[in-house]
């Protein structure tokens, strides 16, 4: 009885069963293991490039000598203030293009009002600022071509270059060593000491296959090389027995170019120039005085002066109800508009290769939410001429953007 009663007591007061262990979880499996991966790396490499920094490349010479053909830079968001995406149908980690192809990389069907979130600090004059260029119509403003350029004046300055010298509020602006102008060289005998000289002061040509400029024969200045150098070569080359001559290449006060600086061709490179253009004197090396627009500020309207401030008001600012007649006169939903209150700061842009630069002097100013981002570094720099034991430009990597 004694056990029976045990046994009973063991069944009544047994311990409840533990609950069941659930499966083991599943592991994941490689391929979703990569693609998480992948997608945090895409993930956090787009939002670095959007806030903080993105690199770049110079293809042109435009900003030589102080940025070279084949110089890969670091461009800092944070001094400006990124920008918020005014595209966001776009494939990550591109520009206009998918990499390799010719195929577009977003979708302009959805377009967002653009952001400036606060920076370190505004554009300065002299600044070497990368902006998307306005004069591209056929791209949304944040997917236009990157350009690099030196902000020579800022919104609110009177810019005015005589005989090539810049500027400002009428004080001469800075100078920088490494700046370029264009010279012939008349060379009657080519020599080898002026194919050295040639490489040692970086006097090149982008089109040439070893970079080597092309001698020509000309009725004005005889036989001879068309070169854009630095001062430092142009000194140099003036004492060599081998040149004959230096000519300077600026173009004389009143002298109109072929190609019509900005506002004489108010829409270039849609518009045709002007058959009355409003400055004929102007020309690349003699240009303005000339306002930069400013952010409140109110101009009053003239047929004469509207061709400056067309593409701001048709284009720039998104005004609705816009146009010009044969005049010149800008108009707005038929009636002419007598002044206008700008909405954003502007600026102006040139390239430190004077002679080789297309910029402000040609298609007008660079509005602020163009600006992309300040040029800060040089991380890499790639000689595209050079030999491929001397491809890489030691003494210039990691240097200072200035």
């Amino acid at each position: 009885m004694a056990v029976q009663s045990w046994e009973k007591y063991l069944e009544k007061n047994k311990p409840a069963s533990a609950p069941p262990v659930g499966e083991p979880k599943k592991r994941k499996s490689v391929v979703r293991e990569w693609g998480d991966a992948i997608l945090f790396a895409v993930v956090a490499a787009t939002l670095i490039r959007w806030a903080t920094f993105e690199a770049y490349t110079i293809p042109t010479p435009s900003m030589e000598h102080s940025l070279l053909v084949g110089d890969y830079l670091f461009v800092s968001k944070l001094h400006y203030g990124p920008r918020t995406p005014q595209t966001p149908l776009q494939v990550p980690l591109t520009h206009q293009t998918i990499w390799g192809t010719s195929l577009k990389s977003y979708s302009d069907l959805i377009q967002l009002p653009s952001y400036r979130l606060p920076g370190f600090s505004e554009v300065k004059n002299n600044d070497v600022v990368v902006f998307n260029v306005p004069f591209e119509a056929e791209h949304p403003a944040d997917l236009r071509t990157n350009y690099i350029k030196r902000c020579i004046a800022i919104a609110g300055d009177v810019l005015e270059i005589k005989q090539g010298q810049v500027f400002v509020n009428g004080k001469q602006a800075a100078t920088y060593p490494e700046m370029q102008s264009s010279y012939f060289l008349q060379v009657p005998q080519p020599n080898d000491d002026l194919a050295d000289a040639f490489k040692r002061f970086g006097v090149w040509e982008q089109s040439s296959p070893d970079g080597m400029p092309f001698q020509m024969q000309t009725a004005q200045y005889g036989l001879g090389y068309e070169v854009h150098m630095t001062r430092a070569a142009y000194d140099y080359f003036k004492q060599q027995p081998y040149i004959k001559g230096i000519i300077d290449l600026k173009t004389p006060v009143g002298q109109p170019e072929r190609q019509q600086v900005f506002p004489n061709n108010p829409d270039s490179p849609y518009s045709q120039p002007l058959a009355a253009p409003p400055f004929p004197t102007w020309n690349k090396d003699n240009y303005g005085p000339l306002q930069i627009p400013k952010e409140g500020q109110t101009v009053q309207l003239t047929p004469q002066n509207s061709p400056i401030y067309q593409k701001i008001i048709l284009r720039y600012e998104h005004n609705e109800g816009m146009s010009v007649d044969a005049s010149g006169q800008i108009l707005q939903n038929g009636q002419p508009l007598k002044s206008y209150t700008f909405k954003q700061n502007y600026y102006f842009m040139m390239g430190d290769n004077r002679h080789n630069s297309l910029d402000s002097r040609f298609w007008g100013f660079v509005p602020e939410d163009h600006i992309v981002g300040k040029a800060v570094l040089i991380w890499m720099s790639v000689d595209p001429t050079a030999s491929f034991a001397q491809k890489i430009r030691w003494n210039r990597l990691f240097d200072l953007v200035n």
